[in-house]
């Protein structure tokens, strides 16, 4: 899976909307409130640090198992220090590739979500850096 695009936020702007603090079932259907509990501000909601985020539209199905899609937006923090097991946005010998965070015997491995994709062991030649945490995934249903 790699990264197609790259966005920034744009911090001075605000957008307020309704907010249904009642839970919605999935299931079998239950009464709803006929009221708004308060307002929900995507950016405040979804965006710690601002000067230090970015949005990614991504390709591919190497991260389906943990809901990434092919054409998502993740959010992502470059602030935030990985750790093993995180959600990471690679730069591996001059691409970006989307990858969960492992640790094996010293070596660093990008580990996709999907079985029919090996993982990649980050040789000491490779050009690897980090670029930041991936924190959330906007993902249009079918």
């Amino acid at each position: 899976m790699q990264v197609s695009q790259i966005y920034t936020q744009d911090t001075h702007f605000s957008l307020e909307l309704p907010y249904f603090s009642t839970s919605v079932q999935a299931g079998f259907p239950s009464p709803a409130d006929d009221f708004v509990d308060t307002k929900l501000d995507l950016n405040e909601y979804l965006v710690k640090h601002p000067s230090a985020t970015f949005f990614v539209r991504v390709t591919g199905d190497s991260m389906t198992g943990v809901g990434i899609y092919d054409d998502d937006i993740l959010i992502v923090d470059r602030s935030l220090e990985a750790h093993e097991g995180m959600i990471i946005i690679a730069a591996l010998d001059g691409e970006l590739t989307v990858k969960r965070l492992k640790k094996q015997n010293n070596a660093v491995i990008l580990s996709p979500e999907n079985e029919q994709y090996d993982p990649i062991v980050v040789s000491e030649e490779s050009d690897f850096s980090v670029w930041g945490v991936v924190t959330a995934v906007i993902h249009k249903p079918c």
